[in-house]
This record gives structure tokens, C-alpha cells and sequence, in this order.
């Protein structure tokens, strides 16, 4: 991980204007708007965004070297609010909601596995996994939990594990994969196109101090899945020797 470029100032939780500048750019999704509120957006959104990411780059020592959190507002683990609407029929300008995504050094993109973070008003969440994978990448976890499906159902069956995340998601096949036989006794878990658990919060818990704590509780409870998702695509989990 790469450390801090700057002092980005202590995070004490996300100012509650966050989530009022997302509420008002969901009425307001244009440009002058945007622009008239540019500032306020650097001061409610980047500043503290930037502070989170900072802190988890401390924090992420004490659960693996092996993911990116760069606090930079451009190009580092925070996602653009400007969308990508080139060939998209819906043309509003910008993303209602604030995201960062820590992934695995060894990737490329959003792709990778990886930790995310979402803030949006009434849904906010964090979680870990791998989402929409390319081919060759998802055949090799597909083909992990085929050669290892008791080792998947017990760590996605345990009792802590349903307890804080529930199940795993991800958007899934109507048929079984090419390749892997109808009959298989995970094949509901093989027909999945994305592997990833999520623990909810809240606007209040993400304005608290002691939020980056919290985060990095979860993340630390999600090793397992995390490390056997990291291992079946042939990257380490971490560089401890374990």
C-alpha cells in the first residue's frame, strides 16, 4: 500500500452535509448546480473521503499489505463522481453516491479483488470480494469451490458468518456454467458472475468517530472469505507467511 503523500487531517467520521450535498444532487443532477456547489463539494466530500482513506492505510497494516488505499481525490481509491455517460441512455452527469474501492495490488480496476465502500443516503455499506470478474479470472474461482466446496460451506455456513454478512451475493446464471455439470453439489454457488459479502451501516454509524474502526472490524471478519476468493485467482492474501 502506498503510504499517505500528504497530511489529509484526522478523520472523525463523514460530515452530515455528505449526505445532504448527495440528496440534493439527486434533485439537482446537472452541471450548474454542480459547479455552483463545487467547493462545498471538495470540503464535504474529497476532504473527509480523502481522511478516511488515509486512515484505513494505516489501519490496513494490521489486515494485509496486499490492497491499495491511496487517499489522492483523483486517481487513488475514491471513485469519480463525474459519470461515464458516452454510451449510456441515461445522461445525468454524476453518481449519487460517494464510493472507494481498496483493491488487491495486482489489479487493474474495479474488477479485482477487492474492498468497497458505498455511502448513499439511506444505503450505506462495506463489504469484500470480487465483482463481475473477467472469464478467465472467474473460471478460476468457480473452479475453487468446485475442487473445494466443503471448505466454501464452511466458511460461508458458520454461524458468525450469518450472523454479521448473511450470505454471499452476487448476480448469478439461470444455467450452470460451460463446463461444470448441472448435478454438482455447489452449482448454485458456480452459477454466481460475482462473489462478495456486505455489512450495512448507517448514515448516523458513518458519521461517528470510531466509523474506520468499525470498517476495519468487518474487514478483518471477512479474511477468510477474502483469502480463499484472493487465493483461487493465484495472489496472495497477504505477505505474512500465512
Amino acid at each position: 500500500m502506498p503510504a499517505a503523500e500528504k497530511d489529509w487531517g484526522k478523520f472523525n467520521g463523514f460530515p452530515a452535509d455528505m449526505f445532504k450535498f448527495v440528496r440534493e444532487l439527486s434533485g439537482n443532477n446537472n452541471r450548474d448546480w454542480f459547479t455552483a456547489n463545487k467547493d462545498r463539494y471538495k470540503e464535504s466530500v474529497l476532504a473527509p473521503m480523502s481522511a478516511f482513506i488515509a486512515e484505513m492505510d494505516i489501519r490496513f497494516a494490521r489486515i494485509s499489505e496486499c490492497f491499495i488505499c491511496d487517499p489522492k481525490p483523483h486517481g487513488g481509491s475514491m471513485f469519480r463522481i463525474y459519470r461515464d455517460v458516452r454510451f449510456s441512455h441515461d445522461k445525468r452527469p454524476y453518481k449519487e453516491h460517494v464510493a472507494c474501492h481498496f483493491r488487491h495490488e495486482a489489479g487493474r480496476d474495479v474488477h479485482a479483488p477487492g474492498f468497497y465502500l458505498h455511502f448513499e443516503p439511506g444505503n450505506v455499506y462495506f463489504g469484500g470480494g470480487i465483482w463481475h470478474p473477467p472469464g478467465p479470472v472467474l473460471r478460476k474461482v468457480r473452479r475453487a469451490i468446485a475442487d473445494d466446496g466443503e471448505r466454501w460451506n464452511e466458511l460461508t455456513r458458520a454461524a458468525a458468518f450469518r450472523r454479521r454478512f448473511g450470505e454471499v451475493r452476487g448476480d448469478s446464471l439461470k444455467r450452470p456454467p460451460q463446463g461444470f455439470d448441472a448435478g454438482h453439489p455447489m452449482v448454485d454457488e458456480l452459477k454466481r458472475k460475482s462473489f462478495f459479502v456486505i455489512e450495512e451501516s448507517t448514515e448516523q454509524g458513518a458519521s461517528s468517530k470510531d466509523f474506520a474502526r468499525k470498517v476495519e472490524r468487518g474487514f478483518v471478519a471477512m479474511e477468510p472469505i477474502m483469502r480463499f476468493l484472493t487465493e483461487a485467482v493465484g495472489l496472495p492474501y497477504a505477505y505474512d507467511g500465512s
